[in-house]
């Protein structure tokens, strides 16, 4: 456990802080020699990165596994044995060279694969998103529908707005007429009984 924390904490500070670092300064400095120097390291490292995230899952039992990644990491950045260079020069650059064509038609494949992929799972969660939203309002429509059968058409009456609508006109024309017929029952009732006691 304390060689995995020393040898994470020498690949982060030696083998990516402490190259940043210098390859500020060669990009701020426009030294030619200095930017191509990181940039070699910068591509082996980002190989063993890619081989160590497989390597730590398959290889940590060995014994002195982490210790040789803390001395791999030396190796590359030391300026005597310059390893970075070495193995860029020796191994990386003819490989990639060789199979740069291949390599550059499989990135465009995967970019246009990448790109219909994305417009295909894009439409299909739009028509989730728009078949959820259908079903969410005829829900919503029935459950008012449901609340308004509740209602009595006393209540549905006295709605502003919905009275004509909601409301036939047959039991409007009643309402009114029952309760104008007592009205006038009684004022002529009313205007009888004045116009006999006077």
């Amino acid at each position: 456990m304390v060689s995995w924390i020393i040898s994470r904490l020498v690949v982060l500070i030696f083998g990516t802080l402490y190259p940043a670092y210098y390859s500020y300064k060669a990009v701020k400095s426009k030294d030619i020699k200095e930017y191509v120097k990181w940039m070699m390291y910068w591509i082996i490292f980002a190989l063993f990165t890619t081989a160590e995230t497989f390597t730590d899952i398959f290889l940590c039992w060995f014994p002195f596994y982490y210790e040789l990644k803390i001395a791999f990491v030396a190796w590359l950045l030391s300026p005597y044995t310059k390893g970075s260079s070495l193995l860029y020069r020796k191994f990386v650059h003819p490989t990639l060279s060789s199979k740069e064509k291949e390599i550059d038609d499989c990135l465009v494949q995967a970019k246009d694969r990448s790109y219909d992929a994305l417009v295909h799972f894009g439409k299909r969660g739009l028509n989730v998103a728009a078949t959820a939203a259908v079903m969410a309002a005829s829900k919503g429509q029935g459950a008012l529908s449901e609340r308004l059968r509740s209602f009595s058409m006393q209540d549905l009456s006295t709605i502003r707005g919905d009275s004509s609508s909601t409301v036939p006109p047959s039991v409007t024309v009643r309402t009114s007429s029952k309760q104008s017929q007592p009205k006038t029952s009684r004022s002529a009732s009313e205007g009888t009984g004045s116009s006999g006691t006077a």
